[in-house]
């Protein structure tokens, strides 16, 4: 009578944890995941370590997938800072700056895309796109940086909160950047 008692209440603590999301990683800085060589729609990505990673493009947000799981195995929310990219390390922090306004935001990467060719190097939560500014366009030209965040900006975008805030860049910063993503055609 007592093995059929702990039977079932392991199997009612096992089903309560896949309530909770049991096949989810928990949202951790560890282990960083680097991946192997992929390929989408006829185009391979080789995802790579590169702490001095700058680039200008475009992002684009994303949001109704919400409760899926993330290339690295957490659950989407799409309310928190986080993004989408193809190739940088799962989790990695980015400083996005918009080049249209110079709002400048701390986000972490935990998943993969944008999967379309072009110029777009990001994809934002909709948080992510709410709290830089960029919602309402669902495209908007940025620079997107590597960078290494407090361990106090790491903890609250670990729980889905933004980074401290940043103040924004000079204009002539912005007008240099406009520049160079007009020289590069886009």
């Amino acid at each position: 009578m007592r093995r059929v008692r702990t039977t079932s209440a392991v199997a009612a603590l096992l089903a309560l944890s896949a309530c909770a999301g049991g096949n989810y990683r928990p949202v951790s800085d560890t282990p960083v995941r680097i991946g192997r060589p992929y390929s989408v729609r006829g185009q391979t990505f080789v995802p790579t370590a590169d702490p001095n990673y700058d680039m200008l493009g475009y992002a684009s947000w994303y949001g109704p997938e919400s409760g899926g799981k993330t290339a690295n195995g957490e659950r989407f929310r799409p309310d928190w800072i986080t993004a989408a990219h193809t190739t940088l390390p799962l989790p990695t922090y980015v400083e996005v700056t918009s080049l249209q306004t110079g709002r400048r935001i701390v986000v972490r990467i935990n998943d993969r895309g944008p999967f379309i060719k072009g110029p777009r190097i990001i994809d934002l939560s909709r948080g992510a796109a709410a709290q830089l500014g960029v919602k309402a366009i669902g495209n908007a030209a940025v620079r997107v940086r590597a960078v290494e965040p407090s361990e106090r900006d790491r903890e609250r975008l670990r729980h889905g909160k933004p980074a401290a805030e940043l103040p924004p860049v000079s204009e002539t910063m912005l007008l240099n950047l406009r520049a160079q993503l007009k020289s590069a055609g886009y």
